[in-house]
């Protein structure tokens, strides 16, 4: 910002506008050809992948998908009256039509989809009256019809003997002959049509409506929000060009990182689904300053050529600068260990550059076209720049006092983040009103908890009745863990309900294999979806409440993990003729989706700190390398962490949860909030090297860049304003936020940051004196 670097950029800025058109046309056309690779853009729709590859509650799940197959189960269901009513004497023909066979068709037609295991499909009718049976299993499920009920309640029928489910068991997704998309559309689709309509739930289903509303939503508002962002710039600049230039840089910029993504073999996900509203707000905050200023000198008659040359020389080394520090922000997520959060850091780094290549490139042969006159001032204006006058004169009448209020109202924000909570009721992340959220409330009210999970802990290779009392031990201890005036987990499901539920066979030399042998008749793929024999494992499936708080679900899984320790404490030892021996080395542990659903949030701020840390750090040193002072570096913070305090603390006093939009808010604010300080510290430091005062330079400053300020915000806050609609809730939370993140920005440039620089500078004058 020196002399000898202003007459090198001059020359820079005179090259670029003497191949403004040249530049213009290539770039365009390099846009039309990177829409093709841009659209092929994958979305990664993989819960794993929002996990360290070393986090415990993610090995437990592999392990566990591992051991005994994984449980990616869909249940369907819905009220059946007289579900159990039984006629005597009924005849074939009113069998078939009774409402336990029209469950078994049910069940039949949905596991004729593809992409379910037909084999393993699970169903009252068949449950109580298996087909192909021998005589004696016929004779004892008659008998022990009571008996298979209750087996059954919680799972297959409701309490109120009216409602049924059908479970449908996923085959694995490369295994699979259809995309699971494929799969759960044509479920709902006979759901829907059945008569009573059916419900469908369970995890799969769960995470797939996530990533589908994410990016179904995502693609559609981040659209809407670009006609509304047209809308109130053409407003604001009352011309056409600062409308579809903008619109150009942010649509090149986007359209540009996600096709060099697509070469780089990266994909969008959960974490990287805001990657294009957030370069919005890079690139039409980069373009209203350009705007304003370019106005400005057409307003002093400057001749377009040499405003258009002059606004990008005084500039260019402020949107350089911008983008430098918001790339670092970004960047330091590259210390996460969770691969998608890394890849975030690098995508938005890059759309970032893409920014700084669009405006340097397009914004030349932009501003060129046609005819072009700044308009008169409109009398909205004229309100605006009284409005930063009486501002200025608060700043500089009152600088203490509003010092002093603006602390106190950091500390009272403050004070909110010893209120966060984190988000674990999945089914928060959908409005009320979504499909998921309905079907969930039916199941979870009508049926039990629609979460399956499990415990699982060592077994010996060969099963006795020594072991399996060990296990129905476990069983009773985990049926009594809910507390007395709430159900929490709501089915406990053990292979010894099962062993206890078949009669021993008459001399049987091994009555536990004989019994395992009868239960193979009656379900196929029982013993091995509870027992490994190979590797010495077995678990218990657990069913809980999805709908519950994070306290209660993070309280649940924390007594059942303790009481699987308690009874299968871990390695134990025996000692043989030469040497200690290990036996069954693994304790006994909780696993599951619903697991890793609980604990998501916390898997993604738990490197956050260091993150947002690593961000402030790098970005108050590119501030002091482009300001040549550490002093003013550090004055640049203070507008960019003002924001991020009043975000985070909002979010506490107001009973907002940390959910997968607000995880990383304090990193993503920091990367967006420099824009607005670096402009307005670069256009104080041009006007006090003009000769102007520091009062001068800030009112000066205050007019020109404090009215870019507040076109971007407006345009932007009206723009985000749109993720309000969403049907997943974290988008609206992410809107909403940075919206007022982006408003505490404002707050801290037009006020906070005169009053800073002008003790600095006075305390320069003095020193100096």
């Amino acid at each position: 910002m020196s002399r000898q670097p202003q007459s090198w950029l001059e020359s820079w800025v005179n090259l670029l506008f003497k191949l403004r058109w040249v530049l213009l046309i290539v770039f365009l056309v390099l846009t039309g050809f990177s829409y093709f690779p841009a659209s092929r853009l994958a979305f990664e729709q993989s819960i794993e992948s929002l996990y360290a590859k070393d986090d415990q509650h993610l090995l437990d799940y592999l392990e566990s998908k591992k051991l005994f197959g994984g449980d990616e189960f869909v249940f369907v269901a819905y009220t059946v009256p007289g579900l159990l009513e039984q006629k005597e004497g009924k005849d074939k023909a009113e069998d078939q039509h009774s409402p336990l066979e029209e469950v078994r068709s049910f069940s039949k037609e949905l596991s004729k989809i593809p992409g379910i295991n037909a084999d393993v499909s699970q169903n009252l009718a068949d449950a109580l009256s298996p087909p192909k049976l021998n005589f004696f299993l016929q004779v004892l499920l008659r008998r022990k019809r009571d008996e298979l009920i209750e087996l059954s309640r919680g799972v297959l029928i409701g309490d109120d003997n009216e409602t049924t489910a059908i479970v449908l068991r996923l085959l694995p997704e490369d295994k699979s002959p259809v995309p699971r998309s494929e799969t759960f559309r044509q479920i709902r689709e006979l759901a829907h049509a059945h008569t009573p309509r059916a419900f469908v739930v369970g995890e799969p289903v769960q995470v797939y409506d996530m990533f589908r509303y994410v990016e179904e939503d995502g693609d559609v508002l981040f659209k809407v929000s670009l006609s509304l962002l047209a809308v109130v710039l053409l407003i604001l600049f009352r011309r056409l060009r600062w409308v579809f230039l903008p619109l150009l840089v942010v649509i090149c910029s986007i359209w540009w990182t996600e096709a060099l993504l697509v070469v780089g073999n990266l994909q969008l996900s959960m974490v990287s689904s805001m990657l294009n509203s957030l370069v919005t707000i890079i690139g039409i905050a980069t373009v209203a300053h350009v705007a304003v200023h370019f106005q400005a000198l057409q307003r002093e008659n400057v001749s377009r050529p040499a405003a258009i040359k002059q606004t990008m020389v005084e500039l260019l080394p402020a949107i350089f600068w911008t983008c430098a520090t918001t790339a670092a922000g970004f960047l330091s997520l590259l210390t996460s260990e969770i691969a998608p959060v890394r890849s975030f850091g690098i995508m938005m780094a890059l759309g970032t550059l893409m920014v700084l290549i669009a405006s340097t490139v397009l914004l030349p042969g932009g501003m060129s076209l046609g005819y072009l006159k700044a308009p008169a001032k409109h009398s909205s204006e004229k309100g605006l720049a009284r409005y930063l006058k009486q501002v200025s004169q608060m700043n500089e009448r009152y600088p203490k006092r509003i010092l002093w209020a603006t602390l106190f109202f950091v500390l009272f924000a403050s004070a909110g983040f010893t209120r966060l909570t984190i988000e674990t009721d999945f089914s928060k992340n959908f409005r009320d009103s979504s499909d998921i959220v309905k079907a969930l409330d039916f199941v979870e009210t009508r049926l039990g908890g629609a979460s399956t999970w499990e415990v699982n802990f060592p077994a010996p290779p060969q099963l006795t009745e020594e072991y399996l009392e060990r296990v129905r031990a476990l069983s009773e201890d985990l049926r009594k863990v809910n507390p007395p005036d709430k159900t929490q987990l709501t089915k406990v499901i053990s292979i010894t309900d099962t062993l206890d539920f078949v009669p021993k066979k008459p001399f049987a030399s091994d009555p536990v294999q004989s019994k395992l042998e009868m239960i193979q008749d009656l379900q196929s793929d029982f013993e091995s979806s509870m027992y490994n024999s190979e590797i010495g494992r077995m678990r218990i499936i657990l069913r809980a409440l999805e709908r519950q708080s994070a306290e209660e679900k993070l309280s649940l899984i924390h007594k059942v993990d303790s009481l699987a320790k308690k009874h299968f404490p871990g390695a134990k030892t025996k000692q043989t003729d030469d040497k200690t021996e290990a036996v069954h080395k693994e304790p006994g542990k909780a696993a599951g989706i619903f697991i890793l659903l609980a604990y998501l949030i916390d898997s993604l701020l738990k490197d956050q700190l260091n993150s947002f840390l690593l961000a402030a750090t790098s970005i108050w040193l590119i501030m002091s390398l482009a300001f040549r002072s550490l002093k003013l570096g550090m004055i640049a913070m203070v507008p960019n962490l003002f924001p991020i305090v009043v975000v985070i603390g909002a979010m506490g006093w107001s009973g907002l949860t940390l959910n997968i939009g607000t995880a990383m808010i304090a990193s993503v604010s920091m990367g967006l909030t420099t824009d607005s300080s670096i402009h307005f510290i670069s256009s104080f430091l041009r006007e006090r090297s003009h000769g102007a005062t520091t009062v001068e330079a800030l009112r000066t400053t205050q007019h020109s860049v404090g009215r870019a300020i507040i076109y971007a915000t407006c345009a932007l806050v009206a723009g985000f304003s749109v993720l309000t609609l969403s049907h997943f809730i974290p988008l609206i939370y992410f809107g909403a936020l940075v919206s007022v993140a982006m408003i505490g920005g404002m707050f801290g440039d037009l006020v906070l940051m005169p009053i800073l620089l002008n003790l600095f500078y006075k305390d320069k004058v003095e020193s100096a004196a």
